[in-house]
């Protein structure tokens, strides 16, 4: 699904890759003359001398490694091989691994790792328990970092093989630390094709093979279980969590077309929202986002400098969080599986401890909440106006955030 707005729908396909080709003096009109694996490794090593100021060997061995890939790649692709235009192909590809690369080389150890570590956690937060689970927001984060500890172990052994290096081989230079990041990333988004005719990205399929893995539930939290939206339900049979539990299990199908529509409803609010808010630069970035474009193709396409990303990112960040904890917190807590009816994604211990802290204001506010009273009905019942209403309810999501994420 590609939402785009009214000022999105411009923005050039052309990637940074296919400008770089077309405007390099050494290849008219964007053809090339054959190159071997040594002569491609040279024209990396040469464009990396001229970002790391070094042409040393692991900066050489860096070279060496994408263009043998590149050469691999275009070897076993019968579209590439049909094209006509073999070292074009060899040429734009070997550029597009290099510029991630040098993404994460820019972005250094520790903010790399930040990086890559969110884009790998975006792509399976969807697919790390099984559909009928019912995780909130902190059990799912805890799968999600079990499961890449494991999913970083295989890339680097993949990395190995693939590269015939040897088996204790570990990135030491920050150059190379770059290098396998961005071979991690690729790695995870290839497509394997599947019996149906079908293909899925390689990460996405791990992380549905280790929900999996994950045993069920076998015990019952009586509390938990006793606890309705609304008290005269409670001994209704239909609202017993086992029979939600065996109802769920006869209808789930191999995926809950729900969470896509919840998941697309969020997006398109959110649009919506920023579109109001006069942000259609933020629209464009979050579309960007979406097809998982990396940041110096974003920069290309929307014609900004690096400090203008970061002053754009900050900005989205600011607009996203007050979509999240002011006009849309409903909405995205059901999403995230952390409303109010599931103790705002917090464990019984951490819930216990959050209401603890609360104020006896902030306590009322919170029950007049989870009895779905309107912000009119509650203003009139604790003598508050509507807005205030709005602003201490959002202090207090902010709490509930802090706690929830205080693990």
């Amino acid at each position: 699904m590609n939402f785009k707005s009214a000022n999105s729908t411009n923005l050039a396909t052309k990637t940074p890759v296919d400008t770089a080709i077309h405007n390099d003096h050494r290849y008219p009109s964007g053809q090339v003359s054959d190159l071997d694996a040594p002569a491609l490794a040279q024209l990396l090593l040469t464009e990396l001398q001229a970002v790391v100021g070094s042409a040393s060997e692991r900066v050489q061995g860096v070279a060496n490694r994408i263009a043998l890939e590149v050469e691999r790649i275009c070897r076993k692709s019968d579209r590439i091989q049909t094209s006509g235009e073999i070292s074009s192909w060899q040429v734009s590809l070997a550029r597009h691994r290099l510029q991630k690369c040098l993404a994460y080389f820019e972005l250094g150890s520790k903010r790399g790792r930040v990086e890559l570590h969110s884009n790998l956690s975006a792509m399976v937060y969807r697919h790390i328990s099984q559909p009928q689970s019912q995780l909130g927001f902190q059990a799912r984060y805890n799968l999600i970092e079990d499961f890449l500890q494991e999913f970083y172990a295989e890339s680097l052994k993949a990395f190995r093989r693939e590269n015939q290096l040897v088996a204790n081989y570990t990135p030491r230079t920050q150059l190379e630390l770059a290098e396998y990041m961005a071979f991690c990333e690729h790695y995870g988004k290839r497509r394997i094709n599947l019996p149906n005719g079908c293909s899925q990205q390689l990460l996405v399929l791990r992380a549905q093979s280790f929900a999996r893995r994950q045993p069920n539930e076998t015990a019952l939290d009586i509390e938990q279980a006793m606890e309705f939206s609304r008290p005269e339900d409670s001994d209704s049979p239909s609202r017993s969590a086992m029979m939600q539990q065996v109802r769920s299990k006869m209808v789930a199908a191999a995926s809950d077309p729900s969470e896509a529509v919840l998941r697309d409803r969020v997006v398109a609010e959110l649009i919506q929202y920023l579109e109001l808010q006069g942000q259609s630069d933020c629209v464009d970035y979050l579309v960007l986002k979406m097809e998982d474009r990396a940041a110096p193709e974003i920069d290309e396409i929307l014609g900004l400098t690096a400090r203008q990303r970061d002053y754009l990112q900050q900005r989205f960040k600011y607009h996203v969080e007050k979509f999240a904890r002011n006009s849309h917190w409903q909405l995205v807590h059901q999403w995230l599986g952390a409303d109010l009816d599931q103790k705002l994604g917090m464990s019984s211990v951490q819930w216990d401890a959050f209401v603890g802290q609360l104020s006896p204001e902030q306590g009322q506010l919170l029950q007049l909440k989870q009895s779905h009273q309107s912000d009119r009905e509650i203003a009139k019942s604790l003598k508050w106006t509507p807005k205030q209403v709005q602003k201490r309810w959002t202090e207090l999501l902010e709490l509930a955030w802090n706690q929830r994420n205080s693990a």
